[in-house]
């Protein structure tokens, strides 16, 4: 998958927005083990140490399909969850009978618990999409992109109440070779996008509905997000698009796994 344009520029302005920082390595109780990726070592906590032999291993293929065929359509929901904005995009999905897959951030999926749970319960999956939102991943070392793939999965595992990310989104697509084949170690499919809504640079409900209509023909993953600041333009263009897609012919699944 390509670098993201101007996912520098995103990266910062979603951490100015949400104010996330990295948790320090030290603020866990760490076991450290041999990791099976590249014989490296990487540090996982005690819990997840304990449950390493039923994780199922995935493909370490970036997904993009549907697992609902040709006519698929997955809905994926990034960088939350956020106490404003989550129970609307909620409710909004309910109301039209859809389910998504929330990319989490694994701080705030610690701070919010509830909503990550309210997630679960409303029959969405979960995705790990790291700790800091480090657009630059793909440039940081091993060890680092352990720490934020592994710290996130195991805060996003805790805060459902024990169900496990399915995917892992790299921010901005930054994937690494070491980064895919990590996350389909733990069970995590390494998840794109094929249509980006450009929902994060608030450019207006109108242009994002465009922007779907138009290149939905590129592939069936859609990108939208519910944190990062101000979210209404996405509610609205989630309000015209999920009833259009229907009309299309389109039903709504989960990405291949």
């Amino acid at each position: 998958m390509s670098r993201h344009k101007g996912r520098t520029r995103r990266g910062r302005l979603f951490a100015a927005a949400l104010g996330v920082t990295v948790m320090a390595a030290a603020a866990s109780v760490w076991t450290a083990q041999a990791d099976s990726v590249g014989g490296a070592h990487t540090h996982v906590s005690a819990p997840d140490a304990q449950r390493q032999d039923q994780v199922k291993k995935v493909s370490e293929d970036i997904a993009h399909a549907s697992d609902r065929g040709a006519r698929g359509v997955n809905i994926t929901i990034d960088d939350g969850p956020d106490p404003v904005w989550t129970p609307q995009v909620l409710r909004l999905l309910k109301e039209n009978g859809v389910r998504a897959t929330f990319c989490m951030v694994g701080t705030q999926a610690q701070a919010y618990p509830k909503l990550v749970k309210a997630v679960v319960a409303d029959g969405h999956r979960l995705c790990d999409h790291t700790i800091a939102h480090n657009t630059s991943m793909d440039s940081r070392p091993e060890s680092y992109q352990s720490q934020q793939i592994l710290d996130a999965e195991r805060m996003i595992t805790k805060a459902s109440g024990g169900v496990r990310p399915q995917y892992y989104r790299a921010p901005g697509g930054a994937f690494t070779p070491y980064s895919r084949k990590l996350a389909a170690s733990r069970g995590m499919r390494p998840l794109g996008w094929n249509v980006d809504s450009k929902d994060f640079e608030r450019p207006g409900a109108d242009t994002m509905v465009a922007t779907v209509k138009s290149e939905i023909s590129n592939g069936p993953t859609i990108l939208f997000h519910d944190a990062g600041g101000d979210r209404s333009q996405t509610l609205t263009a989630l309000r015209e698009v999920l009833p259009w897609l229907k009309q299309q012919g389109y039903s709504f699944g989960f990405p291949v796994r």
